[in-house]
């Protein structure tokens, strides 16, 4: 199944409606440099539209510069943004999440590993990280909408990913879905009466705030605190 109206002048290897197939094809020179394309269990979906700056890159920014104060300067592990991504066999899913981070205990307890590029064979030439990550977070664009709230889930779900963040800024209210797995499955975390969420991953609790910020249409924060 193919998305969006730029996606016609993709070459698809014919083999690419395999996990296998379509991560040799991700693995070629002839996989495109721009775009975001993954692969839900059989299906290929690519979005080729630019992402809308203060419904999507900003907000982008924002959870990046928290997430690589709290996991990355910690010592905790790494996040990574834009291109990164995902890899899970297991689960017959790969994606370029808005943003990931993985913890170094998952590195080490063989929950999550690094993938190594199969063509560039220099050291340290990384193109994935697979398994058990321990954060994906998605923000909503207006090409996204039933990938990111429908069928993503589900994969991530089976591919063991701790938790999940789903975004969406598009509307008059922000929206912000902390999801948990719990038994295989993704739990809600319910806001606070202060509309703070707890993320059992990072002990912190989260709220995120939208502000208007003239010229700019808009700006983000994403507050944080320790439960007591």
């Amino acid at each position: 199944m193919m998305w969006e109206e730029n996606v016609e002048s993709l070459q698809i290897p014919a083999d690419a409606n395999t996990f296998e197939g379509f991560w040799r094809w991700l693995e070629s020179d002839e996989f495109p440099e721009s775009g975001r394309i993954d692969f839900l269990g059989g299906e290929i979906e690519a979005d080729m539209s630019p992402e809308d700056l203060y419904t999507h890159g900003a907000l982008k920014v924002e959870i990046v510069a928290v997430l690589v104060e709290l996991v990355k300067r910690s010592g905790l592990g790494d996040v990574q943004s834009d291109r990164s991504r995902f890899k899970s066999p297991f689960a017959r899913v790969t994606t370029e999440p808005d943003v990931v981070a993985v913890f170094r205990e998952s590195i080490e307890s063989g929950r999550a590993w690094l993938v190594e590029s199969t063509r560039r064979k220099s050291q340290d030439r990384i193109v994935a990280f697979e398994g058990a990550v321990d954060l994906i977070v998605e923000i909503v664009s207006d090409s996204s909408v039933g990938k990111d709230l429908d069928r993503l889930p589900p994969f991530y779900a089976r591919a063991g990913v701790r938790e999940l963040w789903l975004l969406d800024a598009r509307g008059a209210e922000v929206r912000f879905d902390l999801l948990v797995l719990q038994e295989g499955v993704y739990t809600i975390v319910p806001p606070d009466a202060d509309g703070w969420r707890r993320s059992p991953c990072l002990g912190r609790a989260f709220r995120l705030q939208r502000f208007h910020q003239p010229p700019f249409p808009w700006s983000y924060r994403l507050e944080h605190n320790t439960p007591a």
